[in-house]
């Protein structure tokens, strides 16, 4: 074992540039990271920088450096699909080779909205692709009149439930995202994630997305390097929506989050502890409030929000630690549409005990990250992804 503790962070949706078959998805052209960069008229976010992260590409602000701190790639995915759970599984070793099923275009079928009416004893209004604050404006003072459940999809293989808490109960909400995450086991309807959207209306009038959020997903369909890593008695620590992504599979701590700052802190938290093994942690925000919403201006405030954050999660890192940061796809806020865009992340892996860190060669599979976590704790590797830990001196 090289590294006792590796942390890895995941700045969902922070892609950098067309991923090698981007045609493929109608998605030429989306870069993430460059696209924040030129609406804000650069971004000055030093910690990153120094790292190597202007060495990926042209980022108005973030600087290509002849000296930088870590080692950086560009990595493209393997799988198909460009989701969250796509993501996630394939840095674990697991290769999506059929893209998760989807309902953008048509909803839900009559079928499975009736029989989840039925079990949970509601009506739905909605079932269409839209963006969740959107939907949740169209159709809040119905939910209101009625008690209707407000559900819709996206461009994603989800299913999602948004309900004002003070209509109601979290709980009831939690128990009919249960109900329809068991419907949507049918091979007909079976998608990647049930999610719970609890939302308030504020004082003005309108409306925000609580911090009760919950991913109802599928279990990772094979053995991943977070159940090999479990197995062999390592910690598996995950912060933010982590435990919910892998169906709390592989996980040994679950640690919930309201937002990024609040994610890092608890990473903070975490790195000045004594343990052994992975710390896991999505950055959602990023996705969910900037990418999503089509913000880049509040895109590029969160990443230097999180650059500064970095520092100090860095000042509490071990010469045996090992940093990896990477993405699990792209959103570029200034592309069409509304949906999550087929991109190349980047991985940036840094250790106190570098000695001569550089850019490595471009590769084609997220789970180059997975191989080289399960390298370095010599358990099982994946099937998919070749380990670079020979390559980090």
């Amino acid at each position: 074992m090289k590294y006792k503790r590796i942390f890895l962070l995941i700045c969902d949706s922070l892609g950098i540039g067309n991923g090698q078959d981007a045609s493929s998805y109608d998605d030429e052209g989306a870069n993430t990271l460059k696209h924040i960069c030129d609406a804000c008229n650069g971004l000055d976010i030093p910690n990153l920088e120094g790292l190597g992260l202007g060495n990926l590409g042209d980022f108005e602000g973030i600087y290509p450096l002849r000296s930088q701190l870590g080692y950086t790639l560009k990595l493209n995915e393997l799988s198909s699909g460009k989701d969250t759970i796509t993501g996630h599984f394939e840095m674990m070793g697991i290769h999506t080779k059929k893209p998760l099923i989807t309902f953008t275009k048509t909803g839900f079928p009559d079928e499975f909205i009736k029989l989840f009416e039925a079990k949970t004893g509601r009506k739905c209004v909605g079932n269409k692709a839209a963006s969740g604050t959107k939907i949740i404006e169209e159709y809040a003072e119905h939910q209101v009149k009625t008690g209707d459940w407000i559900v819709y999809t996206s461009a994603d293989s989800v299913f999602q439930i948004a309900a004002n808490e003070n209509i109601i109960p979290l709980q009831e909400l939690y128990d009919a995202c249960k109900i329809a995450r068991e419907l949507t086991m049918d091979p007909r309807w079976k998608i990647g994630r049930v999610i719970a959207r609890p939302f308030i209306k504020n004082k003005d009038g309108s409306y925000t997305r609580t911090s009760s959020r919950h991913d109802f997903a599928l279990k990772p369909p094979a053995i991943t390097v977070l159940d090999n890593l479990k197995n062999n008695n390592y910690d598996v620590i995950g912060i933010g929506k982590i435990a919910d992504i892998f169906a709390n599979q592989g996980i040994t701590k679950d640690i919930k989050t309201i937002n990024n700052i609040d994610t890092i802190n608890r990473a903070i938290e975490i790195a000045k502890t004594d343990f052994n093994g992975l710390c896991f942690v999505n950055l959602v925000d990023f996705d969910s409030i900037y990418g999503h919403r089509r913000d880049p201006i509040g895109y590029g405030k969160a990443i230097k929000e999180f650059d500064l954050q970095l520092e100090e999660l860095m000042r509490y890192l071990k010469p045996d630690d090992l940093l990896m940061i990477s993405s699990d796809h792209g959103n570029d806020p200034t592309f069409k549409g509304t949906d999550h865009t087929r991109e190349q992340v980047p991985l940036i892996i840094y250790s106190k005990e570098l000695i001569k860190p550089k850019q490595l060669p471009e590769m084609d599979s997220f789970a180059v990250i997975g191989a080289t976590i399960a390298d370095n704790f010599e358990v099982e590797l994946p099937k998919i992804g070749n380990s670079i830990l020979d390559k980090i001196i």
